[in-house]
């Protein structure tokens, strides 16, 4: 097993100054260094309602703790092409080896006659709620728009750390950004002393431009730096950030989409809840012209997959669904 590092390199950074009118260059300046070292870094000064968070935790630990038979009334297959809904432990596949976690997909509440949803379209639609919990939804609703509204600012600061107009983002790719919420719930590792453990989420990217992830105090989540494995433990009222796949082609490199997995070696269950920013799936992704551009060595052999995404050319919508379709292969076969 690889080493791990029982602290963290992961910057923390005030994003204060971009709410408050203070100097956003600075917030910039640091989200440039962290990306640049490992490409995750730690938000504080976000101004997201502790109780809507402190809210979400309870109401989802309640919901896990359900039998398995309630939790599968809202199960991923009856959510259609919309990607929603409950799946049980070892459904969900990382490299092609089931993952130690259960969990809920959520995304944008459409109504059934949006043109995207009369149409079809994947990762489009209305999301599956408990009938008993009829508060989990209001919680859930309101977060993905707190955290939309976050990840717009956020990419605000991406923009101008990479010396762009502060709406290039925006105005390319987020207008109307593809908004993915996930509540994980993953059981302890009890595989003991065996050679391999028992990952809850084995070593990938993510594929978007920005996750922006909640997790509890058990801690577990680990993140690649300079080829080993550091330790990015929980921080009160703070999130985690950490660039994706379609930043790493857009920058050529200098961003790059850093593997991470998550390990529960606490004796509970633990939550996480990771929120993914990502470009609208009709957009065409397209390298940006850097003002300090430079050659960035391909990461391809590093990689565990051995897969570069510079070789990728489509919509991001394209992307993301050859992902979904190795994730959930039988669901996916289904749809």
């Amino acid at each position: 097993m690889a080493d791990v590092t029982a602290w963290s390199h992961v910057r923390v950074v005030d994003i204060a100054p971009l709410l408050d009118g203070g100097n956003p260059q600075q917030v910039a300046d640091d989200i440039r260094l962290a990306c640049r070292e490992c490409g995750f870094f730690y938000v504080t000064g976000h101004s997201v309602d502790r109780g809507l968070r402190q809210r979400l935790d309870v109401l989802s630990r309640q919901f896990f703790a359900q039998p398995l038979e309630a939790k599968m009334a809202i199960r991923m297959e009856l959510g259609g092409p919309a990607w929603r809904g409950y799946f049980p432990v070892g459904q969900e596949l990382t490299s092609g080896k089931p993952d130690l976690k259960e969990g809920l997909y959520f995304g944008a509440e459409l109504s059934d006659d949006h043109p995207l949803v009369r149409a079809g379209a994947p990762l489009h639609g209305r999301n599956l709620f408990p009938e008993d919990m009829p508060e989990l939804r209001a919680v859930v609703l309101a977060y993905i728009d707190a955290m939309t509204s976050l990840g717009h600012t956020l990419m605000e600061a991406v923009a101008l750390s990479l010396g762009l107009e502060r709406t290039y983002f925006a105005e390319r790719y987020t207008t109307d950004p593809l908004t993915l919420f996930r509540i994980f719930n993953y059981p302890p590792d009890r595989s003991g002393n065996a050679p391999e453990p028992q990952w809850g989420v084995g070593e990938h990217t993510d594929y978007g431009l920005l996750t922006i992830l909640q997790q509890d105090d058990a801690g577990g989540l680990e993140v690649k730096s300079q080829a080993r494995w550091v330790a990015a433990p929980p921080i009160p009222d703070s999130f985690i950030c950490n660039i994706g796949d379609m930043l790493d082609r857009m920058t050529g490199g200098l961003y790059r989409s850093t593997p991470h997995r998550v390990r529960n070696v606490a004796r509970r269950d633990r939550l996480s809840f990771p929120f993914f920013f990502d470009p609208n799936v009709a957009a065409r992704i397209q390298p940006i012209v850097l003002p300090d551009g430079e050659a960035i060595a391909s990461d391809r052999e590093a990689r565990w997959d051995h897969v570069s995404v510079h070789d990728f050319s489509g919509t991001y919508g394209d992307y993301v669904l050859a992902k979904v379709a190795k994730v959930f292969p039988q669901l996916f076969r289904k749809v």
